[in-house]
């Protein structure tokens, strides 16, 4: 070993190191024997042992000795149970053999599962397989299916008889012609079996279709009694064009263009004899150039229809009623019946009903015309003027031909109002159609009711009083006319505000104001000058007020007017007999409201002198001054009020007299001042 060296000792004699196994030298220490001591000592009998002072040697001998007897009595325990430990063997090597067999089958079980599971491992893959190829199989089946019932003819197609039917298996002929474009496009050969059989059918439909569509515009011609073209019979069959358009577009364009040239003759047709007829019953009657404001009232002025009817061409009456959501968009006049009933109209009526017509009929052709050949936008438009043009110019020049030699500004006004609000239905309903028709409409119109004001207020700027015959107080039938003219326009005016009218009314308003003042100064006393002017303010206020709003501007203007009028007749009738005292009233009311009270004191004498003038003529007077007022004035309103206002001074006087001077009044002037 590497460890052990020979080493020389004094007598020359060879040492044998044994290192660590060395147990003669003094390293050496018994720790394993020292383990085992401690280890021994630890157990409980050795413990017990050495308690009760047991001699170990002997303690070791009896311990032995019993160690030796427990060994004989198993020993013959053992030979005792030999046939049961015998049998017991015998059972344990049968068990054993059983065991033996079960885990021989166990072992075959085994074997067997595990073929069974490649084997349904192999099932389950043929059957996804099966499953792929049955979903492969369906597809194509689904597909050819589909393809078949496209290329198949059935013999209900062929024969196309009935209508409905028809429109039913041309439904389904269009999508067959779709379908064999689509193949065609392919270059599938399943294509060309059917392509004969569906050019032909082709053929035939449109045949049918051009036949039935012909026949149907034609049957619009027969005469309608209601003005209404029964063209919505046509949008039931609206697919027929559709399958023109797609499959015959020459065929489609001469449909159409029968449709657009039938149509435009019979709105032609019928609106010229409806137009006609309607001129027939409108009044005999009319405006001319001479029937102006400021013209020279005769027994023909003024009153240009029949009193039945009361119309004017200066008062609306009920000619604003045209303009009520009620009659605006009411039934249409039809002519034969208002004739036997020997009914006469105003032309706005005869307008209103002429253009409700075409509004009815436009709205309804248009909408027809975007569904059944569908158009849209631009194309929409051109394709109801080729039809309605001729009709809408043909009213153009009607219109600019009865404008022309039109002077009744009201029914000018009420038409243009109609035309304003016709074209907010139409805006409302979303059709542009119409547009331009109203607007060329108003432009006919404006200018002619703006020259129709316009001479009117010429006619008045040039009146020349002192032609107009006698002299009267009352109100005069120019302002009288103006009130009911000016009335009418601003009532219409409201709803739709313009304002070149309202400048041109406001130049109207102040000519007849200068015309008022200048038929005033025709009087030769102040009097009788001022019960004119309070008289024609006081009516055109009263006439104005029925109609225009409160706070209008010919209103405020008038009420201002007649006010200071008031207050200046008022100090001309209480001048001759009461300017004495309606001076000093003055006076103290004067010092009265600068506190100057005690100046008031020492005109006693000044108001005795007063009081007896006053008490000896004042009843008179006053009776005189009250039927005077009363026969002045046409309004008995006013007249009242004129007199309540006249009575101030007396109040005033009273106030004065008994505050300051203690004057005892009569009961009767007591009386007459309260």
């Amino acid at each position: 070993m590497a460890y052990l060296q020979n080493e020389k000792t004094d007598g020359d004699f060879p040492t044998l190191n044994l290192g660590e196994l060395d147990l003669t030298t003094d390293e050496f220490i018994l720790d394993e024997v020292d383990v085992h001591i401690q280890a021994n000592l630890e157990d409980d009998l050795v413990k017990e042992a050495l308690k009760t002072g047991v001699d170990l040697r002997q303690y070791s001998k009896q311990v032995e000795t019993e160690l030796q007897r427990i060994e004989q009595a198993s020993i013959k325990d053992y030979i005792k149970e030999s046939q049961n430990i015998a049998l017991l063997h015998n059972q344990i090597t049968a068990c054993d053999s059983i065991l033996e067999r079960m885990e021989g089958m166990l072992s075959g079980f085994q074997s067997d599962l595990s073929s069974i599971s490649s084997e349904i491992q192999t099932l389950q893959q043929q059957s996804v397989s099966m499953n792929i190829r049955l979903k492969n199989r369906q597809a194509v089946r689904s597909h050819l299916s589909q393809l078949v019932d496209e290329l198949v003819v059935p013999g209900a197609m062929i024969s196309l008889e009935a209508v409905y039917e028809f429109l039913e298996q041309l439904h389904e002929l269009n999508s067959k012609i779709n379908f064999a474009k689509e193949l065609s496009f392919r270059e599938t050969l399943a294509c060309s079996d059917i392509q004969d059989i569906v050019d032909r059918l082709k053929i035939k439909a449109v045949s049918k279709i051009r036949e039935f569509i012909l026949q149907k515009i034609y049957s619009f011609r027969k005469p309608m009694t209601n003005y209404q073209i029964p063209q919505n019979t046509l949008l039931k069959y609206r697919f027929f064009y559709q399958f023109l358009l797609a499959n015959e577009r020459t065929v489609a364009k001469e449909v159409r263009d029968e449709y657009v040239d039938t149509m435009s003759k019979i709105y032609y047709s019928y609106f010229k004899s409806y137009s006609g007829r309607l001129l027939k019953v409108q009044y005999e009657e009319v405006a001319d150039k001479d029937d102006l404001m400021g013209v020279e009232d005769t027994a023909k002025k003024d009153i240009l229809f029949s009193l039945t009817f009361r119309n004017t061409i200066f008062t609306v009456g009920q000619r604003g009623a045209i303009l009520s959501p009620a009659e605006l968009e009411g039934p249409i006049l039809v002519p034969h019946t208002a004739q036997r009933g020997d009914s006469r109209y105003p032309y706005e009526t005869l307008f209103r009903s002429q253009h409700y017509a075409l509004l009815d009929n436009g709205c309804r052709e248009f909408l027809f015309l975007c569904d059944f050949f569908m158009v849209a936008g631009n194309s929409a438009l051109d394709l109801f003027n080729s039809i309605m043009g001729k009709t809408l110019s043909m009213f153009l020049k009607s219109m600019s031909t009865y404008v022309s030699d039109c002077y009744d500004s009201i029914a000018i006004f009420l038409c243009i109002h109609i035309i304003l609000r016709f074209r907010a239905i139409t805006a409302k309903r979303n059709i542009p159609a119409l547009d331009k028709y109203w607007e060329a409409l108003l432009e006919l119109l404006w200018p002619r009711f703006e020259l129709i004001l316009e001479m009117n207020i010429h006619s008045v700027r040039n009146t020349d009083p002192g032609r107009l015959g006698v002299l009267d107080t009352r109100p005069h039938y120019i302002t009288r006319r103006y009130a009911e003219f000016s009335s009418a326009i601003v009532s219409i005016n409201q709803t739709f505000p313009n304002e070149r009218t309202n400048t041109l009314l406001g130049q109207l308003l102040v000519e007849v104001e200068n015309f008022v003042l200048k038929m005033a100064a025709e009087f030769p006393s102040r009097k009788d000058q001022l019960i004119f002017l309070i008289n024609n303010y006081d009516m055109m206020l009263s006439v104005l007020m029925e109609r225009a709003a409160d706070d209008s501007k010919e209103v405020e203007g008038f009420q201002q007017l007649l006010l200071a009028r008031t207050q200046e007749f008022i100090e001309e009738i209480l001048s001759p007999p009461f300017g004495g005292m309606i001076a000093f009233v003055k006076e103290a009311e004067a010092l009265m409201e600068k506190g100057q009270l005690d100046r008031l004191k020492n005109e006693e004498a000044r108001i005795t002198q007063l009081v007896r003038g006053f008490s000896s003529t004042w009843k008179q007077s006053v009776e005189s001054m009250s039927q005077d007022v009363m026969r002045s004035f046409t309004n008995f309103k006013n007249g009242t009020s004129i007199i309540q206002v006249s009575q101030r001074p007396g109040v005033a006087l009273k106030h004065l007299m008994v505050s300051f001077w203690n004057v005892q009044l009569s009961n009767d002037l007591l009386n007459w001042t309260d």
